[in-house]
């Protein structure tokens, strides 16, 4: 399932995040959501959603790193 809003984001992206990397994030997902849709285009035996979460991430850390004292996710 595809992200409509950022307020169809789980609990621990809405949670975490600053608002433009749950932009980012939302985006990823649905991109990969609808590029990953056949199990032989995903590695190993991940699911549609595993996998789409995991592109997202990787795009947020792209942008955004986490601040070792903080907790924080800010931008690089």
């Amino acid at each position: 399932m595809s992200y409509k809003t950022k307020s169809d984001l789980p609990e621990n992206v809405r949670n975490v995040l600053p608002d433009h990397a749950q932009k980012i994030y939302m985006e990823a997902y649905n991109s990969a959501w609808d590029q990953y849709d056949e199990p032989e285009e995903r590695r190993g035996d991940s699911s549609r959603e595993e996998t789409a979460h995991r592109v997202a991430w990787k795009a947020v850390k792209y942008k955004y790193e986490k601040d070792k004292e903080s907790g924080q996710w800010k931008e690089k």
